[in-house]
């Protein structure tokens, strides 16, 4: 592993950080937590971020820009995973939650009881979707940029139970969208259940002013999180919305199968548990003459019953140290940059192309969305991945059919200099 010749980097196997105890990785191994010793990085040191990208184990034949699909785990990561799951299989240990939770909690800024633990984000939005008391009529907004983990739990609540959706095309600003929503609120108006990003081009919806209209109307605002936590300095006590679903598998570099659910406190006896097992509740007697269930645990765990697998958890509170010792704000300024030089460099192409994500600095974030003039979003994606090495995403939903280009910070501005050639020669 090369190492930085910076002063302020250092590489640890573990240990105590601050008031943060790491999770030990053996010291035999690549893995290592890179530490900036709350130093502001520079976007551009190619130095340190050349440290960075060699803790993932990313092949040197392609060139990845598809983490909105799936985020590759650095080595920390993958040394935690399988550390735990010999250590589950040595001495039968379980558990899991009380390494993820309290790092969860503290990573987005809420309390440890409001963190109910997921195996990905469409699991949470299903304890939303089906726990809220909604009936016949009932109004809840979308947006035609769904991706199906948010678009079939509502979908299949209305083809049930008749609750009405009504969804509304994404503008390019953060106050036409305030103003969509709000045009869309009527009295049977329930809820607001929207994607923080979206999926499709990487749009940041304005989620604090869109809570702060929701809870003016009387609604509950729940905000698909799939591309939040690990892209934003996210603090979710500030945006205030009620629930929050996401996964740990794309931005936050976690294990895959691995999520959260944050239920504000006021809400925990509004959004039914709807499945229930151990650790739902705070007691239960099968002996008495009728069996009674003395109700759910005043906790957010009362949504992620039963045995997890601990080994994944762990895995998850590695990848939240290697984050959080990195800085949140070190990676935005960098991944920012990096997607803002590449929107920038399409954007001369002038009517070559079309740019879907918009340029305003608050509703974009490492994602970047746009159409080839010269040749479908389909058609590119197999050109560049069979015949150019690049991984990207084609983008059917909203039957938008473009390409879909993320950065995040094991990328660098070489690689996507080398895509920008490609669309060139293409365009």
């Amino acid at each position: 592993m090369k190492e930085s010749r910076r002063e302020f980097i250092k590489t640890v196997t573990g240990g105590i950080i601050g008031s943060w105890a790491l999770i030990s990785i053996p010291e035999e191994s690549f893995a290592r937590y890179i530490i900036s010793n709350n130093e502001d990085i520079s976007p551009d040191d190619e130095l340190f971020w050349q440290v960075v990208r060699d803790q993932f184990p990313l092949s040197k034949e392609r060139i990845y820009l598809n983490n909105g699909t799936m985020g590759p785990s650095p080595y920390v990561v993958l040394e935690a995973v399988k550390n735990a799951m010999t250590n589950i299989d040595t001495f039968a240990d379980y558990g899991g939650w009380d390494v993820a939770r309290p790092r969860l909690a503290k990573f987005v800024n809420v309390e440890e009881s409001e963190i109910s633990l997921t195996h990905n984000v469409t699991e949470g939005i299903n304890v939303v979707a089906w726990g809220l008391p909604l009936k016949r009529g009932d109004e809840v907004i979308m947006t035609t940029h769904e991706h199906a983990g948010n678009a079939l739990p509502w979908l299949n609540r209305a083809r049930k139970d008749g609750i009405v959706i009504k969804a509304f095309n994404p503008a390019k600003s953060a106050d036409e969208n305030l103003n969509l929503i709000n045009d869309l609120i009527t009295s049977k108006t329930r809820v607001i259940a929207i994607p923080h990003i979206t999926c499709t081009i990487g749009q940041v919806f304005p989620a604090k002013e869109i809570t702060q209209l929701g809870h003016d109307k009387g609604l509950f605002v729940f905000l698909d999180g799939a591309h939040g936590p690990g892209m934003l300095d996210l603090d979710l006590k500030d945006i205030d919305c009620d629930f929050y679903a996401t996964c740990c598998h794309k931005w936050m570099c976690g294990p895959k199968g691995t999520g959260f659910l944050y239920v504000k406190k006021d809400m925990l006896d509004v959004c039914e548990a709807l499945f229930v097992g151990g650790g739902s509740d705070f007691g239960w007697d099968m002996t008495t003459k009728i069996p009674e269930f003395k109700g759910f645990t005043p906790t957010a765990h009362r949504y992620d019953y039963a045995t997890q697998n601990a080994a994944l958890y762990i895995g998850l509170g590695a990848a939240i140290d290697f984050l959080y010792h990195i800085g949140m704000k070190n990676i935005i300024k960098r991944c920012k940059g990096m997607s803002g030089y590449l929107q920038n460099e399409l954007l001369k192409l002038g009517d070559k192309i079309e740019m879907l994500t918009p340029t305003e600095e608050q509703s974009r974030g490492f994602v970047t969305g746009f159409r080839l003039k010269s040749m479908a979003g389909d058609k590119f994606q197999e050109f560049v991945q069979t015949k150019k090495n690049f991984r990207i995403r084609y983008v059917g939903e909203g039957h938008l059919n473009s390409i879909r280009i993320s950065t995040h910070l094991y990328n660098n501005y070489e690689e996507i200099n080398k895509f920008l050639d490609v669309v060139r020669e293409i365009a």
